[in-house]
């Protein structure tokens, strides 16, 4: 749960810059050292949304925390 609580803080660090472009990042859980994330509004749809994903997200939660190994998006229709 600890883990999750510094995820969620990691998060809400990039969330302002998610946000400047109509968009978000909703945490849904961690396991196995990934972190499963939904992106939200104009992240959803985005075609650079994969990119966001890998040099924003997970770049920032593998460099603020060693247990994440990787961010996979769960985003359903």
């Amino acid at each position: 749960m600890e883990l999750e609580n510094k995820i969620k803080e990691v998060l809400n660090t990039i969330r302002p810059f998610l946000m400047s472009d109509g968009g978000d990042v909703e945490f849904v859980r961690f396991e196995d050292g990934i972190v499963y994330v939904k992106l939200l509004g104009a992240c959803r749809h985005c075609a650079l949304a994969d990119m966001t994903l890998e040099s924003m997200v997970e770049e920032a939660l593998t460099f603020e925390i060693p247990e994440v190994i990787k961010v996979v998006s769960v985003n359903e229709e």
